[in-house]
């Protein structure tokens, strides 16, 4: 989900992180201050049930994610194929959008304009010799239309009768008469192809307007103390309130679609680690329930295998043979098919909040 908002905001980028929300605040406040969604997955449910609630919005989204990203990706390509089009070198370039009427002699029985493909080192040679490659050729009549760093795009004007002379001519002097002919309806419903699918894909997405204000919390009282991620300094998101300005003004159906259904995903996401705590520590601690689940984040990367050390001093008495695997990659944990490395004496789970990365 959060990849695809990158790909829908590929023209604002640095306003990602904004918009990838959880119940309208950033993800580090929403896990730190996560209180079970007692409305949408009744606590007092069999857990087959509650997962299966689970199960069940996750896969409709994923479903309408994939529907809605088709639909966009194939208007991406098909504006991408039109842009190309117009990079191309000029023997395959779209020419609708550098021709015009005025160039070229329109509805005459006899006359006609051609488009030439001129090699820029012969560019003066073919000025000096177009007007008698053939007959019938209308004196200076040719006319530079565009240029690349190959050559020039000409128009010249003839009589209709001596085209294929005139071809086989210019072909002799290494000038490529372009197989074009001006229609204006197909000129016309190019440049507005090309004109819808840029408004389609720019509606998709368009731009969002948060803003971030400072106000009362939204977050009720906890009854376990939890210290903010990150910066030790920085307050508690209980203590400010990002308050969404101009909702839903500005922002394609994509990106709105992405957002709530973002929001909607990570929220499950979470719930799912709360439920797998709460499952793994009954396995591993029997009944009754009696257990705290606690987030932890160390300030600095390099401090994660200090906190290990820590934890596994203190609670090393919960699981002996785990605590003996962490010091012995050698022993083996009956029934267990991790990795070693993947289990603790306590039961751990890891949140990765780092999308974008």
């Amino acid at each position: 989900m959060a990849q695809s908002v990158v790909e829908v905001m590929e023209d604002a980028k640095g306003k990602v992180q904004e918009n990838l929300l959880a119940n309208g605040v950033d993800l580090t406040s929403f896990v730190t201050h996560f209180e079970w969604d007692m409305a949408k997955y009744p606590a007092k449910q069999p857990l087959v049930s509650v997962v299966d609630t689970l199960a069940k919005q996750l896969a409709q989204i994923e479903t309408d994610l994939k529907s809605r990203t088709a639909a966009y990706n194939t208007l991406k390509t098909n504006l991408e194929n039109l842009e190309k089009k117009s990079r191309e070198n000029l023997f395959t370039r779209t020419l609708s959008d550098i021709v015009n009427k005025d160039d070229f002699v329109l509805g005459s029985e006899y006359l006609i304009t051609l488009l030439v493909i001129v090699p820029k080192p012969s560019y003066v040679q073919w000025q000096k010799t177009y007007e008698s490659l053939s007959d019938m050729v209308v004196p200076r009549s040719t006319k530079l239309i565009t240029e690349d760093k190959e050559g020039g795009l000409f128009t010249v004007t003839l009589f209709r009768k001596v085209i294929d002379d005139f071809k086989t001519k210019a072909k002799e002097n290494k000038f490529t008469v372009r197989e074009f002919y001006y229609d204006e309806k197909e000129i016309k419903r190019e440049r507005e192809e090309m004109t819808r699918l840029l408004s389609d894909k720019k509606q998709q997405y368009q731009t969002s307007c948060v803003a971030l204000k400072k106000g009362p919390s939204t977050f009720p009282d906890h009854k376990v103390k939890v210290t903010p991620l990150g910066n030790p300094d920085r307050p508690a998101a209980g203590h400010t309130d990002r308050e969404r300005e101009c909702e839903g003004e500005g922002e394609g159906p994509l990106l709105r679609w992405l957002k709530v259904n973002f929001s909607e995903a990570f929220i499950a996401w979470i719930h799912i680690k709360a439920l797998r705590v709460f499952v793994e520590s009954v396995l591993r601690y029997g009944l009754p329930v009696n257990f705290q689940a606690v987030l932890l984040q160390p300030h600095k990367k390099s401090s994660t295998k200090r906190l290990r050390e820590v934890l596994n001093s203190v609670f090393r008495h919960l699981d002996e043979v785990a605590a003996a695997s962490l010091l012995d990659a050698s022993v083996e944990i009956p029934g267990l098919q991790l990795n070693n490395q993947d289990y603790f004496p306590y039961v751990y789970f890891h949140i990765d909040l780092s999308l974008l990365d």
